[in-house]
Order: C-alpha cells, then structure tokens, then sequence
C-alpha cells in the first residue's frame, strides 16, 4: 500500500511539471507574436486614444512598435456674412395689430377671410394715438365694420370687403348692448353685449404685453368677440345668423332718434308662397289707397285686401307707440342724469378711420363715408 501511494505522487508530480512547462511555452509563443507584430488590443487602443485626444500618447510597452494618435478630423471653418448679406427685419410698431384685434361687428363669417386677404394700413389710427393726434392720451373705445365697396385694384374693379374702425372718446363705455336686425327680421332685438359674446375689453400695446393686464392702465378698449368659426358648426343657423345682423348699439339721450320722428313703418306680411315686403308712411300714405295700388301690381290678392289693410293698422300703430315711448324715455333719462355725465355726452366724439392708400391694396379714398350706422349715425370726422 505505501508503495502504491508513493507511485501516485510521483505520477501527480509528473503532471505538474508538465503543465507547468506548457504554459511556460505559451507565454514564450505569444510573447514571439507580439514581438514581431501588433496584437489586434494594440490596434484598438491606438484607435481609441487617437479619438479621446491628440494630446495623449499611450504608454510604450518594450518591444511594442511606437504608436502615433489618429488625428480627428479639421472641422470646417463657418464663414460669417458680411455686412451686405446681413438681413434686417423691420421693427414692429407698438401699435402695429390694433386694427386687427378690433372684430369686424356683422361681418358675414365666411367672409372674414376676404376682409384680411390686403395688408392693410391703419398707421393713421396709430398716428392719432401719439403726441398731437386725435386721440392722444384720451379714453377711447374701439369697435370695427366691414363696408361692401365697388373699388379698383391692378386695374380690375370688384366688390370688396373694406375694414373700418370707430373711435369713440368718452370716459366711459358708450353702451353694453348690440342691436340685432335686418330686413328678414319683423323686429328690432337689443341686447347685452355678452349673449352675443362680445364686451369692451383693454387692448394692450406690443411693448407691455409682457406685463400683467391688472397693472396696466389701459387708455384704449376694443370690442371682443369670444365665438370662434370653428364652434359655429354647432350653433344652428339663426343663432350663426344672428351674428351677422348684429350692430353696435349707443342711445344719445341729447339727440331725438331719427327714427323717434320717423313716420315710414317697415312692413313684412307674412304670406304664401312668399312674405310682402314694403314700407308705409303714415304721413303720406292712405292705407285703402296703398293696398289697392298692391293689389293693382299683384304684390297682394283681392281676397287678402282686408286681412292686409289690417296688418299695416296694427304696425302703424304699434310705431307711434314706440316712438312716443322712446321720446318719454329719454327725457326721463336726461332728467336723472348728473352733471358730469350730462358733460361726457356732450363731448363724446366718433371718428372713423379707413385704410391709408398704399401699393397693396385698393384705393378707397373714393368711397369713404362719414355714417356709422343708424345708431351712431354720422362720425364727426373721417380719418
């Protein structure tokens, strides 16, 4: 037994010896092959430390060939424009977007779009707001329109949607309500401004519109419209339309309404296939006489003679009432007024602005106007 053990660790020993000879051998091997060339982790550490920095060099191992940094890549100089090439963008105006924050108040919707299609200049209603305008340092509350214009352009004449803006100065706003009405309509509507959505709201200059609307003091109001185009799709069609007759409203206690005088009634009466349409004066007019002559046109049958004689009565009628109504109003109004606001009425002024002439866009200078509308009337000056 104690010779077979010796035997076996004799055998180990053996293995040992050659294991340990084997690898002696491949250490020699492979320091042959890094003698006599780079060994592919050389390469790749050339690679990397030529990336990392031209600066750094890696260590040279002995016997390692040196190894030189891969150089990156020059990068393109930028060349800078000259002064020539430099682009300049013209500075914008502080008031530069006031005419177009003001909504066009009845306007068709479908043709707001034509009505933006000119760049159009209002640098007049800029230029009443500076030092020596007509509305420097004033309160003034803005409202804007659309006049339909046979005008010229390039030499091809065409009906166009012009853009107006009224300036009315007064220290405080001048209504809060909106007249509705229209030749389909058999009666007059006047509102409050916000169930149409609209109200005067302060317009803020370019160069403060970083600041908070509370800390401004804001000299100029424009009136706003919230509804949006794409929300109309869910309106139905006389609320859409509703827009479209809208005009702003404004009650001068100090002057009789024309129409407080007016002695022509509007007549719509409704029959078939189509409503009549015509007006009556009280004043001029003998109802026998004037449905005979409709009947003689056959505007109106002869069987709806006395049906007709009737309806224009009772409109008659009911104008004089109003008109009286109206007159006994606004004497009460001026009655309960004070002083200082008796003195704003008196010096409110309205002034309506066009678009100045420039190459862009047609010339209007031939078609201006000094009406409002049936409320305001006539401004006191066109700008």
């Amino acid at each position: 037994m104690r010779r077979g053990a010796k035997r076996k660790a004799s055998q180990k020993g053996k293995v040992l010896d050659e294991d340990k000879d084997k690898t002696t051998e491949r250490i020699t091997s492979v320091k042959n092959e890094n003698e006599t060339q780079p060994s592919m982790g050389t390469e790749k550490q050339s690679q990397v430390a030529g990336v990392l920095s031209s600066k750094e060099e890696p260590t040279k191992s002995e016997g390692e060939p040196s190894l030189k940094p891969i150089k990156p890549r020059a990068k393109r100089a930028r060349t800078s424009k000259t002064d020539s090439e430099t682009e300049y963008f013209p500075e914008k105006r502080n008031l530069e977007d006031l005419w177009q924050q003001v909504f066009p108040v009845g306007t068709e919707w479908d043709q707001l779009d034509a009505v933006y299609q000119y760049k159009w200049d209002f640098s007049n209603l800029e230029e009443a707001f500076e030092e020596g305008g007509k509305l420097y340092e004033k309160q003034v509350y803005l409202f804007g329109s659309t006049e339909p214009q046979l005008v010229s352009y390039n030499g091809e004449s065409k009906i166009t949607c012009i853009p107006v803006v009224i300036a009315v100065v007064s220290p405080f706003p001048p209504s809060d309500k909106i007249g509705i009405n229209s030749v389909q309509r058999e009666a007059e509507e006047i509102v409050p401004m916000k169930q149409m959505k609209m109200d005067w709201i302060p317009y803020i200059p370019l160069d403060n519109r970083g600041s908070q609307v509370e800390r401004l003091k804001s000299q100029i109001f424009i009136l706003g419209c919230t509804q949006r185009r794409a929300g109309l799709k869910h309106l139905k069609l006389e609320r859409v339309k509703k827009f479209e007759y809208c005009l702003p409203y404004f009650y001068q206690p100090f002057k009789e309404d024309e129409f407080e005088q007016s002695t022509v009634v509007p007549i719509i009466y409704p029959v078939e296939p189509k409503p009549v349409f015509c007006e009556f004066d009280w004043e001029f007019d003998e109802v026998e006489e004037f449905t005979d002559n409709l009947i003689k046109e056959e505007v109106v049958s002869e069987d709806q003679k006395d049906s007709f004689k009737d309806f224009v009565e009772e409109k008659v009628r009911e104008a004089k009432k109003a008109n009286r109504e109206a007159r006994e109003s606004r004497k009460k109004a001026i009655t309960e007024m004070s002083e200082e606001t008796k003195a704003a009425f008196e010096n409110m002024r309205f002034y309506k602005f066009y678009p100045v002439p420039t190459t862009d866009t047609p010339d209007v200078s031939n078609v201006k106007s000094p009406f409002i509308n049936r409320y305001y009337g006539k401004a006191h000056e066109i700008l």
